[in-house]
């Protein structure tokens, strides 16, 4: 409207309209105004890290065994579960035994055929000897006889030999736990026919605990035997100390992580199974203060972030690079570009321009007064009058 009142009057002073378009044009536009944002802000300050590196473990024991029979054999009776806590020399399974029950009485038979040509053997060498005594028989005939003792005298000690490990054979079908502990696992049903050795169930012996949890390759070198670290129980708020005992040499093929075990006390180990959080010492963050931000602050310029200074003076902000060192939690820790003391904006970060005038934004609180609540029950549900008494 301005412009259309110009032109007129440009017209009546008898200008021509083109120039008069060509003054319009070259004159400076009205100013827009900017809108005027309400802002937070926060006042940048040093604090400490609240997270580190932490890592889930698995309680296990310290020895696990694999038992199995030492013969070879159809399995007929196991008598423990996966759970089932069992005792040094407790039955755990049991093999038919018939097999080598006649394999103990051939080394019996055997045993006796060779006591008896032992007897024979030194019947004769008596004999003969009495004979040489006498000069009957030639020295050299008494020492075949000796020589024939000597060799019956071996065969019934081999026959012994061979009858105790057909006994010994006999009493290994019958797996018997050497340690007490817990089962668990089994690996093997009654019906199965087993050869020595097969793992027939898994005993966690009792004794100290280990949690073993895996690291990453670039964290594994900050991990000694020896070090300490917190262990935190996930069921209930409980944290335990531990010792790192055993490092893997090299990484697992698949995961490419390293197995760490660390040793926790018997008394205050965790059932086995259980999950637990691990916080090694070493890889625990650093004490030093620290300026931290929520991510809501930051603004992505290019390939650098920054975020909106506030000028408590005049009210308007500006845009401050600043670089990022790590992530604590929700929060983003600051390695440089920011001072104690400023006042950072933290939400409408992406509506803002430099140099632009803000507001604080506070928030309200409505909080009722006493007497107004108490005016408020009473006009809902007013309070009789007391008669007075007579």
């Amino acid at each position: 409207m301005n412009s259309v009142k110009f032109i007129k009057s440009l017209a009546a002073t008898g200008l021509p309209l083109g120039v008069a378009f060509l003054l319009v044009a070259c004159s400076k536009p009205a100013p827009v105004d900017v809108p005027v944002r309400s802002v937070k802000v926060m006042t940048v300050g040093l604090q400490s890290m609240q997270s580190g590196q932490e890592f889930a473990g698995e309680v296990r024991a310290r020895v696990e065994s694999r038992l199995g029979f030492r013969v070879a054999g159809k399995l007929t009776v196991r008598s423990v579960e996966v759970g089932q806590r069992v005792k040094a020399g407790q039955l755990l399974a049991q093999l038919d035994p018939q097999d080598y029950k006649l394999g103990a009485d051939a080394a019996r038979a055997q045993l006796a055929a060779a006591a008896t040509n032992r007897d024979l053997a030194a019947a004769d060498f008596k004999r003969f000897k009495e004979l040489k005594d006498q000069n009957f028989i030639s020295g050299a005939e008494l020492e075949r006889r000796e020589t024939t003792l000597t060799a019956a005298q071996a065969l019934w000690a081999q026959a012994q030999a061979q009858l105790a490990s057909q006994n010994n054979q006999t009493t290994y079908t019958s797996l018997i736990a050497d340690v007490s502990g817990i089962v668990t696992a089994v690996e093997a049903e009654p019906g199965q026919v087993v050869s020595a050795g097969t793992p027939i169930v898994r005993i966690a012996q009792d004794g100290p605990r280990d949690v073993v949890f895996a690291v990453p390759e670039d964290k594994v070198a900050a991990l000694k035997n020896g070090s300490q670290a917190m262990v935190r129980l996930w069921p209930a708020n409980t944290v335990l100390k531990g010792q790192v005992r055993e490092v893997a040499a090299s990484a697992d093929p698949v995961t490419r992580t390293f197995t760490v075990k660390l040793a926790l006390s018997a008394q205050d180990a965790p059932a086995l199974g259980a999950t637990v959080s691990v916080l090694p010492q070493n890889l625990s963050p650093l004490q030093a203060p620290l300026i931290k931000l929520p991510t809501s602050a930051f603004r992505q310029e290019g390939q650098s972030s920054a975020v909106w200074v506030l000028d408590p003076a005049t009210l308007t902000v500006k845009l401050q690079p600043v670089q990022i060192a790590t992530a604590d939690g929700n929060e983003v820790v600051v390695a440089s570009g920011l001072t104690p003391g400023m006042q950072v904006v933290v939400a409408g970060v992406h509506v803002l321009s430099p140099g632009q005038k803000v507001t604080i934004y506070k928030e309200n609180s409505a909080v009722m007064p006493v007497n107004g609540a108490q005016a408020a029950i009473n006009k809902i549900a007013p309070v009789a009058p007391v008669a007075a008494a007579k």
